[in-house]
């Protein structure tokens, strides 16, 4: 029985390790404060805003967050009529630093956190990721009305004025 457990433990364990070593949506490499400054170039040419999803491969909330982007198509359609998405790297490899001290250290909520700039670079809103969350998962209408409070048409100060 001791034997059953064991194999057990190892093909599970193997199995998890060759999943993190193919999840690759993070790139420890790149630097973030020019994926900024290209993702705002966009922002400003569409007018949309800037979200970015710190995080890192390692992070299997921050995995399961991107995924949930590209395969909810009401999710995926929001992001793409109001946000550039970009993420951003935090790992023992490169954590950052130097950026998340620009956008106010939303690490402090933990990974994944969720940063909104708008096109001009100013951080409108940082996300604590763990009030998105249902269960075990993320929850679609918590994410969408996220997206919709913070969306540039939402932040339009002439529909306030009027």
């Amino acid at each position: 029985m001791k034997a059953l457990t064991l194999i057990v433990a190892l093909v599970i364990s193997t199995c998890l390790l060759s999943q993190e070593e193919k999840v690759k949506i993070y790139n420890p490499n790149s630097d973030a404060n020019k994926q900024i400054d290209s993702a705002l170039t966009i922002a400003k040419q569409q007018k949309k805003h800037v979200l970015i999803q710190v995080g890192g491969n390692w992070c299997p909330w921050c995995v399961m967050l991107h995924k949930f982007y590209n395969t909810d198509f009401q999710v995926d359609s929001a992001l793409k009529a109001n946000y550039v998405l970009l993420l951003v790297n935090y790992s023992p490899e490169n954590k950052n630093l130097e950026t998340l001290k620009k956008l106010d250290f939303p690490q402090r909520f933990g990974f994944p956190v969720l940063v909104i700039l708008n096109s001009e670079g100013k951080r409108i809103h940082t996300q604590n990721t763990a009030y998105l969350e249902k269960g075990r998962g993320y929850d679609k209408d918590k994410l969408l009305d996220f997206l919709k409070a913070w969306s540039p048409a939402a932040l339009d100060p002439d529909k306030y004025l009027k």
